[in-house]
């Protein structure tokens, strides 16, 4: 029951290969009969046909791979997860789930990520593309684009599809990036596919932004992009989650204290964090290739080298955004 759950999109000729390899796993392990830990191993392994000619990631992200932010994973569980679980609760209330969620934020704090994590714990399918990679040249080809991306999605639905760098794809028109057809052409077709004459059915989407400012308001109406969640800079306690799943890879000294480096990484970003873990491995090592631990000089000389980089202005800017 486990398999079929999540066996989203998958054909009847799908459903065979994965039995299939189930089968094969069996025979080399030297088993006797096929558990239902070789069907999960062969669902990992075994794409659904309709997804093989899109370019996708198929993701392993857990929420316990994301350090902290329980707010957050709790908002997007309820714009996504809540509704496919529970349907039959937002039908007794009489109310519509999100159509889609906009994930704003400064750069380097996992937003990608987090989408990913989403797409897995709620076992969906997950379309992923950047905004700036649909335009092409070719009259038409990025409008097909878009058309194509949503065209998959129903067809392996329930499905997220991820759309990165959305003020890239749904600037704001009549703005200073009005010099291009394509982005009103693509932005328009976007629309469509939202409002659609096909129906999106199960199909979720999220996006994600550093601007929030350059997005057009007609995504962001209700039916659209109807939920905009802040992620924010890492607070203390998660920039403590996130030294914590980066040193348990990492040998370190005794006189590493984990609070103290949290508290070294105030206005850091999740991707800056790890940054400063990575250089003071790099300085242990400039220091003797047979290195066995890091020490805290290793991670003062990173503090020193990896400095945050968002602008107090784009800050300023998020808080405006994130007010009720």
């Amino acid at each position: 029951m486990q398999v079929a759950s999540a066996a989203h999109g998958y054909v009847a000729a799908d459903l065979q290969s994965l039995v299939t390899r189930a089968v094969m796993r069996t025979v080399s392990l030297d088993k006797s009969c096929v558990e239902s830990s070789d069907l999960c191993w062969a669902l990992g392994q075994t794409k659904p046909s309709a997804m093989r000619e899109v370019m996708v990631q198929v993701p392993n992200v857990k929420w316990t791979d994301i350090g902290g932010m329980d707010d957050l994973k709790l908002k997007l569980q309820q714009a996504i997860d809540w509704p496919l679980r529970h349907p039959e609760a937002f039908t007794r209330l009489g109310i519509n789930p999100p159509r889609g969620v906009l994930m704003y934020g400064p750069p380097g704090c996992s937003k990608t990520m987090i989408a990913k994590a989403l797409a897995t714990e709620s076992k969906l399918n997950f379309l992923s593309i950047k905004g700036s990679e649909l335009f092409s040249k070719w009259v038409g080809e990025s409008e097909k684009a878009v058309q194509s991306l949503f065209k998959k999605a129903r067809a392996v639905a329930p499905s997220i599809v991820f759309l990165d760098e959305l003020d890239a794809l749904g600037g704001e028109r009549g703005g200073a990036n009005e010099g291009s057809n394509v982005q009103e052409r693509v932005l328009a077709q976007l629309l469509t596919e939202m409002d659609g004459v096909e129906p999106l059915g199960n199909v979720n989407i999220v996006a994600a932004t550093n601007r929030p400012d350059r997005i057009d308001k007609a995504l962001l109406r209700p039916g659209r992009l109807d939920r905009m969640v802040y992620v924010p800079l890492p607070d203390l306690a998660t920039r403590i989650c996130i030294l914590q799943l980066q040193l348990v890879k990492m040998p370190v000294a005794r006189d590493i204290v984990i609070d103290d480096l949290a508290l070294k990484t105030e206005g850091y970003s999740g991707a800056e964090v790890v940054a400063v873990c990575h250089e003071a491995a790099m300085s242990a090592l400039q220091e003797d290739f047979n290195v066995s631990e890091v020490c805290e000089r290793h991670f003062v000389s990173a503090l020193a080298m990896v400095k945050p980089r968002t602008p107090q202005s784009l800050l300023k800017l998020y808080e405006t955004y994130s007010k009720p």
